[in-house]
């Protein structure tokens, strides 16, 4: 039976889409192949496995693919568009889109991908930024947007101690990467226990919020890269493998997505996500709690961009320090600002227009 390579080349190939005339182009992520052909995009994902999801068989790939379009429908209706089987007939490689699947099956299906329409790039929000083309009604569109799929998410049944306890897991995860010698980070520890104790000062504002029932099954990835500002826009790449990645208070998620955009160049922003999220969903959340979470958001950051040094062949080694080092920035800003509860100006540490 084929292997993987043999699937990849396959995929890889006009042949697998019936456009012989069209090139895929291809691109590699730590969990799967994307592979961009005219208006469609296909998601195959890697038999992996990571602490946080486990792709190895093919019943998993299956059922996360499922849970992929599911979920991203919600935010992205229209865009994901079902599953193609990829199968092994009469000694060749066929993909079939699941709805054609003959019954009972004349060949054996190997793996499945995720089939999408895609996005206009220029249309993405980190690409409008760069160009300084996003305007306040493509932040309130989008604000209506998150406002309605927040408003309609459940409520995730999480105890405040299980709720506070999350984050000093994370806090866990982030020490053992960040502070490994061989990286030598500059201020990660500092950054670190900043954090630890501001996580323990304002303990009762976790609490409270999962008390409240606030943390709901929302996006678990909201970042620009995931935002195209159509009309009305679209938010794709939730994290479908992981359900408690994605338990999230929105203002965790819109202080993550404004962090990101302030680092960008843009960080007028951030506020007007969350003035207009809060007006949306009748909740206004303390200064000092949106801190902590940018705090926090930004040591994950740091810690995902150092872990891909940990792989056996890191792609782009020499981008991750000086990046993971700007996230500790931010963090630390955030962790100041603590002391006046102002929304932390990211973009003046960085020279950011």
């Amino acid at each position: 039976m084929p292997d993987f390579e043999a699937k990849l080349k396959f995929l890889q190939s006009p042949e697998a889409y019936g456009e012989p005339g069209a090139q895929p182009a291809c691109i590699e992520t730590h969990m799967s192949w994307v592979f961009l052909v005219g208006d469609r995009v296909y998601k195959l994902k890697k038999p992996v496995r990571f602490p946080f999801l486990d792709f190895t068989t093919l019943k998993a790939r299956a059922f996360f693919c499922r849970e992929e379009v599911r979920l991203n429908r919600r935010l992205a209706p229209g865009v994901y568009l079902g599953l193609m089987a990829l199968q092994w007939r009469d000694g060749a490689f066929a993909m079939v889109p699941e709805a054609r699947l003959p019954l009972p099956a004349s060949g054996e299906t190997l793996d499945w991908l995720v089939c999408m329409q895609r996005l206009p790039e220029s249309r993405m929000l980190h690409q409008l930024i760069a160009q300084g083309r996003v305007a306040p009604a493509d932040i309130d569109a989008l604000v209506a947007v998150l406002g309605a799929f927040y408003r309609a998410a459940p409520s995730v049944a999480l105890s405040p101690n299980d709720y506070l306890a999350r984050f000093q897991y994370g806090q866990a995860a982030n020490r053992e990467v960040l502070l490994r010698p061989q990286f030598g980070l500059p201020n990660a520890a500092l950054a670190m226990d900043r954090l630890d104790a501001a996580l323990m000062r304002h303990a009762d504002l976790l609490h409270g919020r999962a008390a409240a029932g606030r943390v709901l099954d929302g996006h678990g990835d909201l970042r620009p890269e995931h935002v195209c500002l159509l009309a009305p826009p679209v938010v794709i790449d939730c994290l479908e493998f992981n359900a408690q990645l994605r338990q999230t208070d929105p203002f965790d998620e819109l202080a993550y997505l404004s962090l990101e955009c302030d680092l960008l160049g843009a960080p007028w922003i951030g506020p007007r996500l969350v003035s207009g999220c809060a007006a949306a969903l009748g909740d206004a959340p303390p200064p000092a709690l949106l801190q902590v979470y940018t705090a926090y958001r930004a040591l994950v950051r740091a810690r995902l961009c150092m872990a891909h040094l940990l792989d056996t062949q890191p792609r782009t080694p020499e981008k991750w320090p000086p990046l993971a080092s700007r996230y500790i920035a931010c963090a630390l800003a955030a962790l100041a600002d603590l002391k006046n509860h102002q929304i932390p100006s990211v973009h003046l540490l960085h020279g950011s227009p």
